[in-house]
This record gives C-alpha cells, sequence and structure tokens, in this order.
C-alpha cells in the first residue's frame, strides 16, 4: 500500500524525516522534492565500472542552465530524508516529463532505513532550461510486509552530497574475495599433492 499525504504528515518524526518540511510540497500520496543548484557532469567519454570516473561540478545559476541531449547530469534533492519501516519510491513529476526530462533512470527504488539526499541521475530528451530549487521529483512511500532489515551500510547510506556511482568499489571488492578463494583453493591443491 502507499501512504496517503495525510499518513505521510503523521509519521514525520516518526517512520518518516524530511528536512524543511513544507505543507505546500504536500501531496495527496507524495511529497515534492526540489533540486539543489550544483550538478555533476563524467568527463570520461567511455564510463567505466569498474573505476571511479573524473567529473566535474556545474553550479546552476539563478536564471537557469540548459541541459543537453545526450548526457547525463547527476543532481541531488535539496531535502534530506530518512525512512524507517517504509520502502521510499522516489519518481519524476509529470510536469517535468512532460518536458522531455527524466528525473532519475533506474534509481528510484529506495530501501528501508536509507537516510540522506536524493541522487538524480538526469537526461533530457531535448535542450531544456532547469533551475535550482524547482520541485522536480517526488517521494512516496510503501509499506513492507514481513521482518525488516534496514538499510545500514550501504554506500550511499547518509551521504551529504551528490554520489556517482560508486559501482567499481563493489565489483573490486567481489574481484579481491575471488582472488583469495582462488588463493587458498591453490594453496589447498598443493599441500594435497
Amino acid at each position: 500500500m502507499i501512504l496517503s499525504g495525510n499518513e505521510i504528515r503523521s509519521r514525520l518524526g516518526g517512520d518518516i524525516q524530511i528536512s524543511d518540511f513544507s505543507e505546500e510540497q504536500l501531496n495527496p500520496n507524495s511529497y515534492n522534492l526540489r533540486l539543489h543548484d550544483e550538478l555533476l557532469v563524467y568527463e570520461e567519454i567511455v564510463l567505466d565500472m569498474r573505476k571511479p570516473n573524473r567529473f566535474r561540478r556545474v553550479t546552476i545559476p539563478a536564471e537557469g542552465l540548459v541541459l543537453q541531449p545526450n548526457q547525463m547530469y547527476l543532481g541531488r534533492t535539496v531535502e534530506y530524508t530518512e525512512t524507517r519501516n517504509l520502502v521510499p519510491m522516489l519518481e519524476g513529476r509529470s510536469s517535468i516529463g512532460r518536458l522531455g526530462m527524466f528525473v532519475h533512470v533506474t534509481a528510484g527504488f529506495g530501501d528501508v532505513g536509507f537516510c540522506g539526499y536524493w541522487t538524480l541521475e538526469m537526461i533530457a530528451i531535448q535542450p531544456i532550461r532547469i533551475y535550482p530549487g524547482v520541485q522536480v521529483c517526488q517521494i512516496f512511500y510503501h509499506t513492507v510486509e514481513g521482518e525488516i532489515t534496514e538499510y545500514q551500510q550501504g554506500k550511499y547510506q547518509r551521504n551529504s552530497d551528490i554520489q556517482p556511482s560508486l559501482l567499481f568499489r563493489e565489483l573490486n571488492d567481489r574481484d579481491n574475495r575471488q582472488q583469495t578463494l582462488d588463493f587458498d583453493d591453490e594453496q589447498a591443491s598443493e599441500t594435497s599433492d
């Protein structure tokens, strides 16, 4: 089930925390989040999953910034959120989508226990001028059935800034574990010969 706007309000300070909550941003079953004034733009021509990729910071001025097609921009929400006992979900606002801008490519699904700013993976279908502070997306909450294990030690937990992909950490950890297993198997084989 999805929480109503009234239920979101009633759970503030408990299961739900939204920094600088404003009644004007509350909807019938979601809460609008605003775009911060900074973006990250990758500088690599080819992005590599196994390495940290270089990026540069861009400030969105008050007069706006034009996003170009075929370029991914990482932004973040102004609001910091914390969620307990619920699944937080993020979706672009329909008014933004109708201008040909995707606010999150694949990362709309949050984890129970997520605390932080939401990183937005933004892509424009055609050039579009964006502005800092615009209500760009909405958070909504699903109830959970079954025993809950909260997201606590994840690589994006309690972030304080826009988060570029940290997949390389996961892949490198997996490679290191596999090398250790291979080495242990090799040593066991040599001692049994």
